[in-house]
């Protein structure tokens, strides 16, 4: 079977299957896993080279609805009628439900089971780890600076956060993603500000480009210097890798609490 994947999570989920032998290509945001980075590449995933990604001849597109614009790729799919399926997962829950739906779709329904049960079950221990945490630290995760975007209630970050032992202080919106003002974020006083801005390398960003804002001086978080730049990799993505996110976030809010070793790490 030829895969092509065009979005960097539906990929991670396919590493995770095993199925390097059949995955053909990758659109340009794809970074991870390391050894795939030579694959051919369609195009960014909000403009998709359908040209390119047919001559690649893909017995099957794993497609997207993760970010507004991918409709159009699987418009242009189903025109041209391309083999394909579509994943859009919000909650953390999903991941596992699309890990499995991947499975069925290439015939590694086995391999798929096990794989979504080991995310379950390790899902289910970073929960048990911290059922006792007294305090629940108000997290912000910032998506974007300019204008800011955070994860309203109906998105995996909020899961993450209810999994490390804190809040999305967000979650109030009954949405996948908030455009958010400087005065929102003020008014909800994060006691942790989370930062995982889509698509930019860590290195490209500075803590005080969120320390300095001027209007944000008196929040909680830039107070007690809890201002955390994190692998966007790990935490905007919704794949099995959200699992070392987990692994990484909790000693931040609770570094006294032992933290499980997932099952199904990738």
């Amino acid at each position: 079977m030829r895969i092509v994947s065009l979005c960097p999570s539906n990929t991670e989920i396919l590493y995770a299957l095993g199925l390097g032998d059949h995955v053909v290509g990758l659109d340009d945001h794809s970074d991870w896993p390391p050894e795939w980075q030579h694959l051919p590449r369609v195009g960014p995933d909000l403009a998709i080279d359908m040209e390119k990604l047919e001559a690649l001849q893909p017995d099957l597109v794993v497609a997207s609805l993760s970010v507004p614009g991918m409709e159009k790729n699987v418009a242009q799919l189903e025109r041209r009628g391309i083999p394909h399926l579509v994943l859009n997962p919000a909650r953390i829950d999903e991941i596992a439900a699309d890990i499995e739906l991947v499975g069925r779709a290439v015939g590694w329904e086995a391999r798929a089971v096990q794989l979504a049960e080991a995310f379950r079950r390790s899902v289910e221990s970073f929960r048990q780890a911290t059922a006792h945490v007294r305090h629940r630290p108000g997290l912000y995760w910032e998506w974007w600076p300019n204008p800011l975007y955070t994860p309203g209630r109906d998105n995996w970050l909020t899961d993450v956060s209810e999994l490390a032992g804190a809040r999305n202080v967000f979650a109030d919106f009954a949405t996948d993603n908030v455009k958010a003002t400087p005065q929102m974020v003020r008014e909800r006083d994060p006691e942790h500000i989370c930062v995982v801005w889509c698509g930019i390398e860590l290195k490209r960003i500075k803590r005080e480009m969120i320390t300095g804002r001027a209007e944000w001086q008196e929040i909680s978080a830039i107070v007690n210097k809890r201002v955390h730049l994190l692998e966007e990799g790990l935490y905007c993505r919704p794949s099995p890798r959200i699992l070392q996110g987990l692994r990484q976030l909790i000693p931040l809010l609770h570094p006294d609490l032992p933290v499980p070793a997932p099952e199904a790490a990738v």
